[in-house]
């Protein structure tokens, strides 16, 4: 699928549709923008629609639903804040009220979660935490204790990492593990990029080849 196909799943709300079947949400938008932003043909879509959905996915507690009037989510606030990120349009949402919302995902043994009452889980230290460093507000978690709880998750003899302590490891959590302790600072890892969640020097190396 090239840019013209992708610009053809736009509606004139400025939501994206994920395929021909017609399902619409907020992560179809963020799909759109990480890869026309990749083959530098943003200027295919109507940008300003696509935002002004983003911002009604934004609610009253500071999160955002995958869809305007969704419950606030966090795998929601990265996929919009991606989006917003990406076009550069950050300055229109209240920022320190979103982060104060992602902050209190945060449970009392470290973990984060998606929404409230819910449990804690790996994933959501990358949805949730990515969320914060594209806010520029990661320091309003403990870190400690977010990275204590991702590597109590890990498989001490064949690797990897589960949702949670003593559950089965999966490529999935492994993946957003290990970029959340990228976000962490952990020694060893290679700097990643919150909004598109590769290297930053792979997309170094992407956003120079498109000038």
């Amino acid at each position: 699928m090239g840019q013209t196909d992708i610009a053809s799943l736009q509606l004139p709300s400025g939501a994206f549709t994920g395929d021909n079947w017609g399902e619409t949400d907020a992560r179809f938008v963020y799909t759109a923008f990480n890869a026309l932003s990749l083959l530098n043909r943003l200027d295919a879509i109507d940008i300003d629609a696509s935002i002004q959905y983003i911002l009604s996915c934004h609610n009253f507690d500071g999160g955002f639903g995958f869809a305007p009037g969704d419950e606030s989510h966090g795998g929601a606030a990265f996929v919009c804040l991606g989006t917003l990120a990406i076009a550069q349009k950050l300055h229109l949402i209240a920022t320190d009220q979103c982060a104060s919302w992602l902050s209190e995902r945060q449970l009392p043994n470290g973990g984060l979660n998606g929404r409230p009452e819910k449990l804690e889980d790996v994933c959501y230290s990358w949805w949730d935490l990515s969320s914060l460093s594209i806010l520029g507000r990661v320091d309003w978690i403990s870190w400690e204790k977010l990275m204590e709880f991702i590597l109590s998750c890990q498989d001490p003899e064949g690797g990897g990492f589960s949702d949670r302590p003593g559950n089965m490891v999966d490529v999935f959590h492994t993946l957003f593990g290990v970029a959340g302790l990228s976000l962490l600072g952990m020694e060893g890892l290679e700097e990643v990029d919150p909004v598109y969640c590769m290297p930053k020097k792979v997309m170094e190396r992407v956003m120079k080849g498109r000038r």
